[in-house]
């Protein structure tokens, strides 16, 4: 894990730009910085940066730029097939000069282009430079676990890790994308990713599974390299869909654990982490060290499960205490280095998790991210699969009896509460985007948006998993989690975001997915023997959630006030709102949420309007 940056264009930047890039960097990769730069026949520029995070082959050989053949590649992520990927190569005659990932990828495309990007596993945001073409290809990996974002301007395309980056390589400061802010306040973190949006003008980012080649006359071609192959069910029993689970998963664990540096696991009392730390531990062998936060907010506490897994499977554990303590100056450094307003509270607690993952000598953590996009997960996952089988009388009535069972008791979502809601009406959708109506009527432009969604399948429940996975969820923590790591240089690893995986899974029959009321069925059963069976039966949801009042005092006038002031969000957010909601009184989930994102907006104008 790195950061990588770079130009194409009619001029380099200057020298003092690019030092200031690679200084932008240091927290993505202090272990080593450097650039390169080519001047091509046409008499336009090429400029490649990278600041290196070593995690694997740690020797200084392996840093970046590094060159295969005649091509020149800055790689942020890893090649988690590296070793299949390089023994194939040398048969094949080609002479790999350091043990690490980045070669191999390098070799890869040198010889086979982006062609080669097929047979390759992991997570990605490279810039290639081929010298006897003169051409530069960028690419980002299927999910988009890396980022890459892009800037163009008359000298030409800027690309980089982060958007301070490109600040420092364009030499000047960006327009907020005031549009995108009143987005996030009122539709939240779900509404995001819709569309290639960014909080600053004219900023985007090269989208995940493509490939970006740039000419040496400056035109660009941007081609999909991976289209996923989405709900194409087959006919098998659930066994077959249970051992194919199993094997891919423990196959994606397994290539994850490969680095020359230690790595930590965050951990809940849930299926997701706890499955990918009992097969760490016990199929292979690694010494587990999990780390979780410690919520006294019941709807959200975990400690029995954790601890009960923690002594079942012998691994080694620490838990953090939340606290209102160093809330809002913690917040406003995060923000800073973010570039952008914090997506949920969640991601704050998060970052004090790597904080305490780096704090202990770890270099990598790994997250249960995407287990609910693929084997389901969430609360209205329940309501559409009722729909599904609504013209099943015994499945329907057995799923009905499950979720009345094992959900009703604990779903807070007044829309939810309904199980038929999606028979009702099947297009309702008002409850991902919970008290929008109310959050408009705050602000003094008259702002809306509708919710939208991208038709993968004919399958409400697939097709909902499916616009989380590429849209609402997945890209919203990716992001997350990138910072928040990278804030500490430590590198974050996704074990359920592997195409084999992800490609079997929409094979698995949509009545096989929720059982008794009980999602994630496959999981569950795949996880058999592996992972601690009270986690397994367990059909509490809690999610990686926490309340804002965890952190700050809503009650005290003075805390939102230290956080607001009299700052620029007024521009935009009626005054008397935001008194209202901190009146001293419990906030629901939707109001604290919102608070939440009106401070932070106000953070993000205060740095960057």
């Amino acid at each position: 894990m790195c950061g990588i940056a770079g130009h194409v264009g009619n001029r380099n930047p200057p020298v003092e730009r690019l030092d200031r890039a690679l200084e932008s960097m240091r927290r993505r990769g202090p272990d080593a910085a450097s650039w390169k730069h080519w001047e091509l026949s046409s008499g336009r520029h090429v400029c490649l940066l990278h600041s290196r995070l070593s995690i694997i082959d740690l020797a200084r050989r392996a840093d970046q730029p590094i060159r295969s053949g005649g091509t020149w590649l800055s790689f942020n992520g890893e090649l988690y097939n590296y070793v299949e990927v390089g023994n194939r190569l040398k048969r094949s005659g080609t002479r790999l000069l350091t043990e690490s990932d980045s070669e191999v990828l390098a070799a890869v495309l040198d010889s086979e282009g982006a062609d080669g990007l097929d047979g390759c596993e992991g997570m990605w945001a490279f810039a290639a430079f081929n010298e006897a073409a003169e051409t530069v290809l960028l690419s980002r990996d299927r999910f988009g676990e890396k980022p890459l974002y892009l800037y163009r301007d008359i000298d030409g395309l800027y690309f980089a890790s982060e958007i301070k980056t490109l600040v420092a390589l364009i030499g000047k400061r960006l327009a907020v994308n005031t549009d995108h802010l009143l987005r996030y306040m009122t539709n939240s973190y779900k509404s995001l990713y819709k569309k290639p949006h960014s909080f600053f003008a004219g900023v985007e980012e090269l989208p995940p599974g493509t490939t970006l080649r740039i000419d040496p006359y400056g035109s660009e071609h941007l081609d999909r390299y991976w289209i996923p192959k989405l709900a194409q069910q087959v006919d098998m029993t659930v066994e077959e869909a249970v051992a194919g689970t199993r094997d891919r998963l423990l196959h994606a664990v397994e290539l994850r654990l490969r680095a020359d540096v230690p790595m930590a696991f965050c951990m809940s009392g849930g299926i997701d982490s706890v499955s990918l730390i009992s097969i760490a531990k016990r199929i292979f062998g690694y010494e587990v060290n999990g780390y979780t936060i410690l919520n006294t907010d019941e709807r959200y506490e975990e400690l029995e499960m954790v601890e009960h897994a923690v002594s079942e499977l012998g691994i080694g554990h620490r838990f953090l205490q939340l606290t209102t303590d160093g809330f809002i100056p913690g917040l406003r450094t995060l923000i800073e280095y973010h570039d952008a307003p914090i997506y949920t509270l969640s991601y704050y607690v998060h970052w004090r998790l790597m904080e305490a993952i780096a704090a202990d000598g770890y270099r990598i953590s790994v997250s249960g991210t995407a287990a609910d996009e693929l084997f389901s997960g969430y609360f209205d996952h329940h309501l559409a699969y009722l729909y599904e089988v609504r013209n099943d009388r015994r499945a329907h009535q057995d799923a009905l009896e499950g979720w009345n069972r094992n959900v009703r008791p604990v779903v807070r979502n007044p829309d939810l509460q309904n199980p038929r809601l999606f028979i009702d009406d099947s297009r309702f959708r008002d409850h991902l985007f919970h008290g929008s109506q109310q959050f408009r009527s705050f602000l003094h432009e008259d702002w809306s948006e509708p919710f939208n969604e991208f038709p993968y399948s004919d399958d409400l429940l697939r097709n909902r998993m499916l616009n989380e996975m590429f849209h609402e969820t997945v890209p919203v923590i990716l992001h997350e989690d990138d910072l928040n790591a990278m804030f500490f240089s430590v590198e974050n690893r996704t074990p359920f975001l592997d195409r084999e995986l992800f490609e079997f899974s929409q094979t698995i029959p949509t009545r096989y997915l929720i059982q008794d009321g009980l999602a994630k069925a496959i999981l569950r059963k795949a996880m058999q023997g592996i992972a601690p069976d009270l986690i397994l039966s367990n059909p509490r949801k809690v999610g990686f959630n926490v309340p804002l009042q965890s952190v700050l005092d809503t009650r005290d006038t003075a805390s939102p006030g230290a956080a607001l002031s009299n700052g620029p969000i007024f521009d935009f957010v009626k005054r008397e709102s935001i008194d209202g909601l901190c009146d001293g009184r419990l906030l629901s989930n939707s109001e604290s949420k919102f608070l939440f994102n009106v401070i932070n907006a106000n953070m993000f104008l205060e740095l960057h309007g």
